[in-house]
């Protein structure tokens, strides 16, 4: 399976492409196609040493190329971002392409992370998202709650739930296994991609906790 990361140099990013990279071949995005193949050689490298053999690749291409070739797109990018990106490369996916959005709209004030949605008034993340999508039904909300700082080092073992919404049943079942190909990560679906709304806001919930108490790159798990 072809795993397209958009905004792949990130972060984030490079996590999804180091972990799922053992098992697929991960094409890392950027609007810069010589940084994106710069990344792809560094993360397949890192990968390697960390996994030994691996079963999958990672490359490096435009947006819009991956956006062509991925049977899963991953929208590894800011808030403030998604129309601007979004309008230019989810009209190329393919009608089979399940489209993946860890996306939280966030931002930090006075008082802590907050969730503009509410803040402010404007539209949740995967609502954005959905404007630019061919099918709807093919989008996925996930990854909302996973530490960035442990993702990116294939070394650390997690021990997170995962809040999963979506529509599509063969969709959701798709990211449910790629969830379940991450060691220590198990998917919790929540329901209908209405409810996406619920797991976004937990990520500036999780944060204002690991601020004030003091907790190292916390996650969530439900017992």
């Amino acid at each position: 399976m072809k795993i397209g990361i958009i905004g792949g140099t990130g972060g984030m990013g490079k996590g999804f492409a180091l972990r799922l990279s053992r098992n697929h071949d991960v094409i890392v995005g950027s609007r810069d196609a010589a940084r994106a193949s710069e990344s792809a050689t560094e993360y397949f490298n890192i990968a390697k040493e960390a996994f030994g053999e691996i079963k999958g690749s990672v490359s490096g291409k435009d947006n819009v190329s991956v956006a062509k070739e991925s049977d899963v797109l991953i929208l590894s990018i800011p808030y403030e971002n998604i129309d601007s990106v979004c309008s230019e490369i989810l009209s190329k996916v393919k009608d089979s392409c399940v489209v993946v959005s860890p996306i939280v709209p966030m931002i930090k004030t006075d008082v802590g992370f907050e969730c503009v949605s509410i803040k402010e008034n404007k539209p949740f993340s995967y609502k954005l998202v959905a404007n630019h999508m061919k099918n709807k039904s093919k989008l996925v909300s996930a990854f909302h709650v996973i530490s960035e700082k442990k993702l990116v080092n294939p070394t650390l073992e997690l021990d997170y739930d995962i809040f999963v919404c979506g529509d599509d049943d063969e969709s959701v079942q798709v990211v449910n296994k790629l969830i379940g190909e991450i060691k220590g990560l198990r998917s919790i679906y929540l329901g209908s991609i209405e409810l996406s709304y619920l797991a976004e806001m937990s990520t500036p919930l999780l944060l204002n906790a690991m601020i004030r108490n003091k907790l190292k790159n916390p996650g969530i798990k439900i017992i």
